[in-house]
């Protein structure tokens, strides 16, 4: 018989170690399952950590009559901040105790979603929340919990990290834990058309750079790389449909999806180099995650995918240029990936420079320090040195 198409086959050695993510409900109107799911995991008071726009577009009131028609009783924490800190943190675990819940609910964007894993490490295993910096130092018995996201940015629905920031320091700390991923994710489409075009903009380009670096990672694996491909495919053909269209319910369950195929990608391969430039500046200055990455990306992709870097990561960023049509092959693949990317968000009115965020070249040298010391960097597929990163900021520029 004819050899199986190499695509079709799998090399062994290629092996991996799969955490395939929660249970998934997806389509619109799923938002009004959530009482019954509750009930499954046998919750009968939950904790909704939500935040002050998604109550005022409704969607946090949709929630609670899902779950009282459920029979379970629902505490609303609705003022959930951005980036939330352990000061948050601690406001939510009080709510959590005062209420009595045994269950938790993220109900928002990643910021939201991070609050509730934050909340159930600290509400289980006592503070400070500084001491769940780390991987798997989570304590005690964790509450069940399940995240909604309402944006199509984080992923943070299919991964067991909460990323919180110190409120003395202003540290972005990465609290990893089996054990404090989510039992189930609810992807809701309808629950996504009230974002003001900046929050798609936005929450699309971070969704976009998870799939394209976790494409191209050092721990990426034959698997990783599937929800990664996946993730790219809906997300780079949607993103476009949705600036032009942003009320079709299509584009945005396709955006949705990718965002937690990539979440999955982050899980099982982690992020580069991207993540860890934009950290500090969005610390430092107070810019907005997503157009940080959206200025960033293009000139991480080039840094990478110079020929002096790792074997076979030019071939890696060409299949992604070959997913979306641009049939190049290795040779100008990644540079013309880096170009497509860089005409999409700038079309969607992305701020393309890091001047743009306050940043001057004084600052460069901090910056680049602080770049190197993040978590991601270390998984970056080039070793990201110190000048480095003053290069690509100063290419940004």
């Amino acid at each position: 018989m004819p050899d199986h198409p190499p695509e079709e086959r799998f090399v062994a050695s290629d092996g991996f170690d799969l955490y395939p993510g929660p249970r998934v409900l997806f389509g619109p109107g799923r938002v009004d399952r959530l009482g019954g799911l509750v009930r499954e995991f046998g919750g009968t008071h939950a904790l909704l950590c939500t935040d002050e726009g998604v109550k005022a577009a409704g969607h946090a009131e949709r929630a609670v009559a899902s779950l009282v028609a459920a029979g379970v009783t629902a505490t609303v924490w609705d003022d959930v901040r951005p980036n939330p800190s352990t000061a948050d943190v601690d406001r939510g675990v009080a709510i959590a105790e005062d209420a009595g819940v045994d269950f938790l609910i993220g109900f928002g964007g990643g910021s939201s979603m991070d609050a509730a894993k934050g909340v159930n490490l600290v509400l289980s295993g006592g503070g400070p929340a500084n001491k769940y910096w780390g991987v798997g130092k989570a304590e005690g018995d964790l509450l069940p919990s399940i995240g909604v996201p309402t944006t199509s940015g984080t992923g943070s629905e299919g991964q067991s990290f909460a990323l919180i920031s110190d409120a003395e320091t202003g540290a972005k700390m990465a609290c990893g834990d089996r054990r404090i991923a989510f039992k189930a994710a609810v992807l809701d489409p309808e629950l996504t058309l009230s974002m003001p075009r900046s929050v798609s903009v936005a929450t699309g380009i971070d969704a976009i750079a998870h799939a394209v670096e976790t494409h191209v990672t050092k721990p990426r694996s034959a698997v990783s790389g599937l929800f990664a491909r996946r993730a790219w495919g809906l997300l780079a053909h949607s993103f476009p449909l949705v600036l032009d269209h942003p009320d079709d319910v299509d584009a945005r369950g396709s955006m949705l999806l990718g965002s937690y195929f990539a979440g999955c990608a982050i899980e099982n391969s982690m992020l580069g180099a991207t993540h860890a430039l934009a950290n500090p500046i969005t610390a430092r200055f107070g810019s907005t995650h997503g157009e940080v990455i959206g200025a960033l990306l293009p000139h991480v992709i080039r840094f990478n995918a110079d020929p002096s870097g790792p074997p076979g990561l030019r071939a890696l960023y060409a299949e992604l240029a070959a997913d979306i049509g641009l049939e190049v092959g290795d040779a100008r693949g990644p540079e013309r990936l880096a170009d497509h990317l860089a005409a999409l968000f700038a079309r969607a009115e992305n701020p393309t420079r890091v001047t743009e965020f306050g940043v001057t070249p004084e600052r460069f040298a901090e910056l680049s320090e602080d770049a190197v010391g993040q978590w991601t960097a270390n998984f970056n597929p080039r070793t990201l040195q110190v000048a480095d990163a003053e290069s690509i900021y100063a290419v940004a520029s």
